[in-house]
């Protein structure tokens, strides 16, 4: 019997993510699984985001039960073993033993047959034995270990957050990490809402922004409205972070983005500031054309938007920018629920050497800032090495930058009728805007605004 269409496509993506530090989330929305049939697409999507969220606790139930230590094992094996297991724990309405006989031919389809027996014996053992226990959920006195190994984090990056957050905001990091995040749009024009609902499309209303709306049902890939490019996919801390730019209808604003595929906040800023030009910086080639298109397709203007390929620390512009954006690259931590294999990815040691390329980046892009202009620095990332750490030494090392507090830009949203969030204070810790997963109903964001003296 041949193994799903699913568990194959599962498997596959699985592999890549671990041999070739792929993200699952673009592998699935990538060409290659197109075919799949709207069952098939969702069911590999839950086994793969649901192997990645909860691979430590799976390693752990795994080892109890093989006769070899996991490093040994060809990763082959491993994620034959963690498919099969998290469909035992997590998926009631698959038969184990579906589970169990499909993970063995995705065995020997990998040309590993010698192992077939190894991985029929650990699976027909771990089918009969109960879950390995953990803390239970609400427990205020577990420690940051007994966090990490009951939502499947590394101890060491749950630690920084008890340290950091505090206890129960560290434990709803976790928490949001292990859900399944909200798909959160834009709207750009106020007859999208009318014609997604009219494509079978359920909404609830932005948890943070007006122009937000939070998908309850149904897939906004596949509507007019979305391939039109009346809405946009994006998250609402994300949407957040470019209203902090301001908007104007002035025609000789000039604005830099950075860093800025895959392009959700250049086409905020855009719409926000429709007779401004705007420079738009990418590294890599590809992702550049990605943006190119995205661009083209979602902005009929975007003869204004000019797109150059290079490295944000050595800048090839040399005019004075109005408005900057550095939304700059960073270990996504605030993104985790998303994106689940950050976090088996990232080591203590990346925070450094993270943090010299951002203040690099932004010691360049705060050359191009005209005298009275403002630029915005952001992260996905909860860390603080990533985010206060980097404007406090930008501050040290120049006396032509000074801070604005972020509140007083949610001040000026709040009354515009575009912030909704009840309480406004909570997205700021001292002068900087700081989203929380959990604590907010968005990806974890982190902004400071800095003026040109």
């Amino acid at each position: 019997m041949p193994v799903s269409p699913a568990r194959v496509a599962a498997y596959d993506i699985l592999l890549r993510v671990e041999r070739e530090s792929s993200y699952a989330s673009e592998l699935l929305h990538s060409a290659a699984y197109q075919s799949l049939s709207t069952a098939d697409h969702a069911l590999t999507t839950e086994l793969v985001m649901g192997v990645l969220r909860w691979r430590s606790r799976l390693d752990e139930e795994i080892a109890s039960a093989s006769s070899q230590p996991l490093p040994k094992l060809d990763l082959e094996i491993l994620i034959a073993l963690r498919l099969a297991l998290y469909q035992f724990r997590w998926l009631d309405r698959i038969p184990q033993r579906a589970a169990l006989h499909e993970s063995v031919e995705l065995v020997k389809r990998a040309r590993k047959r010698s192992a077939a027996p190894f991985v029929n014996a650990v699976l027909r053992k771990l089918s009969v034995t109960a879950p390995v226990a953990v803390a239970s959920q609400g427990d205020i006195s577990a420690s940051a270990n007994d966090l990490a190994r009951k939502f499947a984090h590394p101890p060491w990056l749950v630690d920084r957050w008890v340290r950091q957050y505090g206890h129960a905001s560290a434990q709803a990091i976790c928490e949001h990490d292990q859900s399944i995040p909200v798909t959160a749009i834009r709207l750009r024009n106020p007859e999208a809402e009318h014609q997604l609902l009219q494509e079978n499309i359920s909404l609830l209303p932005g948890g943070i922004l007006a122009s937000a709306r939070r998908v309850q049902a149904g897939d906004v890939t596949k509507t007019n409205a979305f391939r039109s490019g009346k809405v946009v996919i994006q998250d609402e801390a994300s949407q957040l972070v470019a209203a902090l730019m301001g908007s104007t209808q002035e025609e000789s604003l000039r604005i830099l983005d950075c860093c800025a595929a895959p392009g959700g906040k250049t086409l905020a800023i855009a719409d926000r500031n429709p007779n401004a030009t705007i420079t738009a910086v990418e590294l890599y080639p590809h992702r550049a054309r990605l943006l190119q298109k995205l661009l083209r397709v979602r902005e009929p203007s975007a003869a204004r938007i000019h797109i150059v390929v290079s490295d944000a620390r050595h800048l090839p512009v040399y005019h004075a920018f109005d408005r900057i954006l550095a939304d700059i690259p960073c270990t996504g931590t605030g993104t985790i629920a998303r994106n689940p294999e950050i976090k088996w990815r990232l080591r203590p040691e990346d925070l450094a050497e993270l943090q010299q390329r951002q203040i690099s980046i932004l010691h360049s892009a705060l050359q191009l800032l005209a005298p009275g202009g403002r630029l915005v620095y952001s992260t996905c990332s909860l860390e603080k090495e990533e985010n206060e750490e980097v404007v406090e030494q930008i501050l040290t090392e120049s006396n032509s930058v000074r801070v604005l507090d972020c509140r007083s830009e949610l001040d000026r949203l709040k009354p515009a009728g575009e912030l909704t969030w009840p309480d406004p204070a909570s997205l700021t810790r001292g002068p900087y805007l700081r989203t929380v997963p959990g604590d907010h109903p968005a990806d974890g964001f982190f902004a400071a605004i800095l003026e040109r003296i």
